[in-house]
């Protein structure tokens, strides 16, 4: 064989298709599928000689989930080695010295910094240690693929960088199906931000079927850039559990010819194909010759047009902002929040807002699902306040029951139905909830939730794709300054912030001294801050909220006046909620008050009273 960059020079090459789709079709479907190098190492030795005489010239290695914290979620983080050393042992014994080996690596399956948990620096070591293992056993190049974050891609690159690998890297992002980032400048930056770190070949692969990773590498190309694409066989259907594609090998091989004529010059094919789309493309290759790849004039590069109907973002007139928005640092703000019953019916809700809405509330918070109780969509009932009642609410988002492709639709459902206030929270466990089997999602905790609506107030998704417009969110967050751990509550915060948080609601508070020193605490990022006020009813509220509800304190001598007062209990709850807020109005922007048992009729009365 010819040296690898020696032969990039030369045109097309045509690389292999799915080894996961071909396991799954001879009835091998355990998962990892990089499990079958040891379990039956002939079977997927077969799939590579079956891909070579279908007249591919790369062969990838069965290592894509191959990297420790993927293997780990099937409990064999303990055989990273093993596992990449058969996967490079297999494939070169297939390909003998007539094909190249490419080392597959593909993401963590874990969310980076900011918006999970995953250090960039672990992701650096859970990939040099899998990069190491590939290159020590002898592949020829390696083919990063599937990326969908860049900052996971970059981190994959600098791993082999620092093990001074000295093959030739192929980086592969996998863009969306929603086309709208080709309206944009973004596939180019990708490309350019790539060869900047200094791979050899930059493209696509995954995600998107034939048609669209045309119109894909159209937008990413760039003169002097070798690039390459991989498509997914089409976008599958769902068969007991099986994800099964209709794309037929001779219309995946058409835009294969297509693909070639705008530059490609590694072609190959993703989830879904098989030997037979691979030997459809390399009959259009043979009918095409091994041109060099088309170098064309790049057209210079035009302005995005702007999308019609777009919201200016909050940034620069504060057109399309919400009241309450506006009205920070202004005014003295007040929100109330209201008990959501069970059920369809949502009238005692809309009574209640328009109850306070006359007497000068500046909004309504509505919460989502808390305690983890089955409730209405804050959306919905979002939606019936402002239209029914006449005042704004305060959209609460937990990232307990959604991953971040249904979080980032209901923003942007809330965006459509007028929504403009959201408060991001993780939410309660589901175990002290109405389902205890229920399963928590938490693909992004409240920070991750901040940073999607501040990204779409900017006009783009959490991987950085573009939307149809910019939307205008005020986004805040929850914090609880009598939190058991502090420094570790300040540090949750200091993430908040760090997202982009704009305003802070507080759990209940009691004391005076706890409210300053949780300011202290976080004034150096100056974000203002609405004090909760949950008025005690009783001796056994006070007793209950204390000992039975999670991050709640009320201080002993505050109980200890309720349980003297007896029948004046309710009165004397009012009485310290007032004295209160009369002290701590000069610190905050405003009170978030929670009036219990649906006695709305105290709101006003503690208005009326520090007005």
């Amino acid at each position: 064989m010819k040296p690898f960059r020696t032969r990039l020079k030369e045109g097309p090459i045509l690389c292999d298709g799915a080894m996961g789709t071909l396991l799954d079709l001879y009835e091998y479907p355990d998962l990892p599928h990089e499990i079958q190098n040891l379990r039956n190492p002939e079977i997927v030795e077969r799939i590579h000689r079956e891909y070579i005489e279908a007249g591919a010239e790369i062969i990838q290695t069965n290592t894509f989930s191959g990297n420790r914290l993927r293997l780990a979620q099937f409990h064999y983080e303990d055989k990273v080695r093993e596992i990449n050393i058969a996967g490079v042992e297999i494939a070169r014994r297939a390909a003998g010295k007539q094909v190249y080996v490419a080392g597959s690596v593909g993401p963590t399956g874990k969310l980076l910094e900011p918006l999970g948990k995953l250090r960039v620096a672990e992701a650096r070591e859970v990939f040099r240690e899998q990069i190491g293992i590939l290159v020590e056993t002898g592949v020829d190049l390696l083919i990063l693929e599937t990326f969908v974050s860049l900052s996971e891609l970059d981190a994959a690159i600098d791993a082999a960088k620092a093990l001074g690998v000295k093959i030739p890297i192929i980086a592969q992002k996998a863009f969306p199906e929603d086309g709208a980032i080709l309206s944009g400048t973004f596939p180019v930056e990708v490309v350019e931000h790539l060869i900047g770190k200094g791979v050899d070949v930059v493209g696509a692969n995954c995600t998107v079927g034939p048609q669209r990773m045309f119109s894909i590498i159209r937008t990413m190309y760039k003169d002097g850039v070798i690039m390459s694409a991989q498509p997914a066989a089409g976008i599958p259907t769902l068969l007991d559990g099986r994800s099964i594609y209709h794309t037929t090998p001779e219309y995946l091989a058409q835009y294969a010819k297509e693909l070639v004529q705008a530059g490609v010059t590694i072609i190959g094919a993703c989830c879904g194909s098989t030997p037979a789309h691979i030997r459809a493309m390399k009959r259009v290759l043979e009918e095409l010759g091994t041109p060099a790849p088309v170098v064309r004039q790049r057209e210079p590069k035009k302005p995005a047009p702007k999308p019609e109907g777009e919201v200016v973002a909050p940034s620069d007139t504060g057109e399309g902002r919400s009241r309450f928005a506006r009205n920070i640092g202004k005014k003295f703000l007040t929100t109330a929040e209201l008990d959501i019953p069970r059920g369809l019916d949502m009238s005692s809700v809309i009574e209640g807002a328009r109850y306070l809405e006359g007497y000068g509330i500046d909004a309504i918070n509505v919460t989502d699902g808390a305690r983890a109780r089955l409730r209405l969509s804050p959306i919905a009932i979002s939606y019936q306040v402002q239209t029914h009642a006449g005042i704004e609410a305060i959209t609460h988002l937990a990232t307990r029951d959604r991953n971040m492709i249904s979080l980032q639709s209901e923003l942007m459902s809330a965006h459509t139905f007028g929504l403009r206030n959201i408060l991001a929270i993780t939410g309660d466990p589901t175990n002290i909830g109405d389902y205890p089997q229920a399963t928590s999602v938490f693909d992004i905790d409240s920070s991750g939730l901040i940073r999607a609506a501040k990204a779409m107030n900017e006009g783009r998704d959490l991987m950085g794709n573009a939307i149809d417009a910019r939307t205008s969110f005020l986004v805040a967050c929850a914090a609880n300054p009598m939190a058991d751990n502090m420094d570790r509550e300040i540090a949750k915060m200091e993430k908040k912030v760090t997202a982009g948080v704009d305003i802070v609601f507080t759990q209940p508070i009691y004391e005076l001294r706890t409210l300053e020193q949780f300011l202290k605490r976080i004034e150096r990022w100056n974000v203002p801050v609405m004090v909760g006020v949950l008025p005690l009813r009783s001796y056994k509220h006070a007793e209950f909220l204390h000992n039975e509800i999670p991050g709640m304190v009320i201080p002993d001598a505050i109980r200890e006046r309720l349980r003297h007062a007896g029948e004046r209990a309710a009165e004397e709850g009012i009485e310290q909620a007032i004295g209160f807020l009369r002290e701590a109005k000069s610190m905050v922007a405003g009170a978030y008050l929670m009036p219990p048992f649906k006695k709305y009729d105290i709101v006003p009365r503690i208005l009326d009273a520090i007005r």
